[in-house]
């Protein structure tokens, strides 16, 4: 092995030497309605349904509200049906 290649091993092994903040470890968020067991959502609460949205009336996708896949589909779901009967917006110009 060259010299090069041997100290790219060397330095992998050894962690503190080669730092990158690059790779650091990043916490998990914890789902809002997991959390709270009280918490319900409710899809006449346009308070609680505006947490989930966008300013332009998107719904947000699973990494920016920490929620889990289970509760994801229900907030997809209230949203709609809130966008349904006119609660909030489609869309935001």
């Amino acid at each position: 092995m060259t010299d090069k290649k041997q100290t790219n091993k060397r330095n992998r092994n050894n962690q503190d030497d080669d730092y990158n903040p690059k790779f650091r470890k990043i916490r998990k968020k914890l789902c809002p309605l997991c959390a709270d067991k009280n918490f319900e959502l409710d899809y006449k609460n346009s308070e609680q349904i505006k947490k989930f949205i966008n300013e332009k009336g998107k719904i947000l996708p699973r990494r920016a509200t920490g929620a889990c896949a289970k509760h994801q589909r229900v907030i997809t779901t209230a949203v709609k049906r809130a966008r349904h009967i006119a609660i909030i917006p489609y869309t935001q110009d």
